[in-house]
C-alpha cells in the first residue's frame, strides 16, 4: 500500500522536457519539475548507467510553489548512448560521440553540471542544491572542487557515496586485477575506447573507464576511504555544505556504514552525516525516511 501511495504522487506530478546545452555545447535531456521562476532548485545526478527516470520519489515531493526538481541524462546515462555535441557555429549540426556507463568519460561530469545549472539560472533559480546518488556523488564533488560552478550553489546532498574502487576490489579483487591488466594493454596501444572482453570484465566497459571506476590513482576515485593515508583531495577542496547519507545494508559497501560514516566526517570540510538503519544502495521502502532527513536538512539552508 505504502509503495502504491508513493508511485501515484510521482506519475500525478506534471514536468517540462528540457534541452540542456554545456559550455562544451553537449546536447543532454531533462525532466523539469515545478516552478519556472524558483526560489530553489534541486538537481539531480544519477549514479552509473541510470537516468533522468531513476529514482523520482526521491525529489519530485518536494516540488512546491518555491522549489522546483531536474532531473537530467548526464553523459554516463544507460549502458551505451549516442551523445549529441553542437559544431560551433552551427545552429542545429551536431556531431555524434559514444557516451554511456561504457564510454563516458569521468571528467566531462564537470562540463555537464555546470550546464544543467546554467539552465536553472535561466529559470531565474536563486539558489542551487546538487543532490546526487552513488557514482553521481562522485561527480558532484569533482565539479565542486574545480573551477566554473556557479556561486549559486549553496550545498549537495550525497546519498550512497561508494568508492566504485572499493566496492569491486572487495567483490572481485582477482577479476578486477586481470581486467586492468587488459585496460592498460588497450591503452598502449591506443585503445582507449575498445569494450573488455565479456570474458574477462560481464559488464560493457571500455578501457579508460575500467580504469576511471575500478583503479586507486583515478580522479574519480574520490572517496579514498579504502586507502589508509591517502588525503581526499578533491573532497577536502569543496566549501560548501554538504550532507552525506548512507544506507546501513549498503550492498556495495566494503566495511560497516559506522566506518564509512566516521571516514566521511572526517575529510569533509562542512559535512553531516547521517545513515539510514536498514536501507540498501536504491533505499527502496525507507524513502519516507530519507525525505524526512533531506527535508530537515534543507530547511537550515
Amino acid at each position: 500500500m505504502h509503495e502504491s501511495i508513493e508511485m501515484n504522487i510521482v506519475t500525478a506530478t506534471a514536468c517540462r522536457l528540457v534541452k540542456i546545452t554545456t559550455p562544451k555545447r553537449y546536447v543532454l535531456d531533462g525532466l523539469w519539475f515545478g516552478p519556472l521562476r524558483p526560489r530553489r532548485a534541486l538537481i539531480f545526478v544519477h549514479g552509473l548507467g541510470s537516468s533522468a527516470f531513476s529514482h523520482p520519489d526521491y525529489l519530485i515531493p518536494f516540488v512546491n510553489r518555491e522549489t522546483a526538481v531536474l532531473y537530467f541524462n548526464n553523459r554516463g546515462h544507460d549502458t551505451m548512448a549516442r551523445l549529441r555535441r553542437r559544431k560551433a557555429g552551427a545552429k542545429n549540426k551536431y556531431v555524434a560521440e559514444s557516451g554511456g556507463m561504457a564510454h563516458e568519460v569521468f571528467t566531462g561530469c564537470a562540463d555537464d553540471l555546470q550546464g544543467a545549472a546554467a539552465l536553472a539560472l535561466a529559470h531565474h533559480a536563486r539558489e542551487i542544491v546538487l543532490v546526487g546518488h552513488s557514482t553521481g556523488c562522485q561527480k558532484i564533488i569533482y565539479s565542486l572542487s574545480r573551477p566554473g560552478m556557479p556561486r549559486q550553489v549553496r550545498g549537495a546532498i550525497l546519498l550512497c557515496p561508494i568508492s566504485d574502487y572499493a566496492a569491486m576490489l572487495h567483490a572481485r579483487p582477482r577479476q578486477r586485477s586481470r581486467a586492468e591488466q587488459i585496460a592498460r594493454q588497450f591503452i598502449r596501444r591506443g585503445q582507449a575506447h575498445r569494450l573488455l572482453p565479456p570474458e574477462i570484465w560481464p559488464e560493457p566497459l571500455d578501457a579508460q573507464r575500467f580504469l576511471s571506476l575500478y583503479t586507486p590513482d583515478s580522479e574519480e576515485e574520490v572517496f579514498p576511504y579504502a586507502q589508509p593515508g591517502k588525503p581526499a583531495r578533491r573532497l577536502g577542496k569543496v566549501t560548501q555544505p554538504l550532507l552525506i547519507v548512507l544506507a546501513g545494508a549498503d550492498e556495495y559497501r566494503d566495511r560497516p556504514s559506522e566506518a564509512m560514516a566516521a571516514w566521511f566526517a572526517a575529510h569533509a570540510r562542512d559535512g553531516e552525516v547521517r545513515i539510514i538503519t536498514g536501507a540498501k544502495h536504491g533505499f527502496r521502502g525507507y524513502e519516507k525516511p530519507l525525505r524526512m532527513t533531506l527535508r530537515r536538512w534543507l530547511a537550515r539552508r
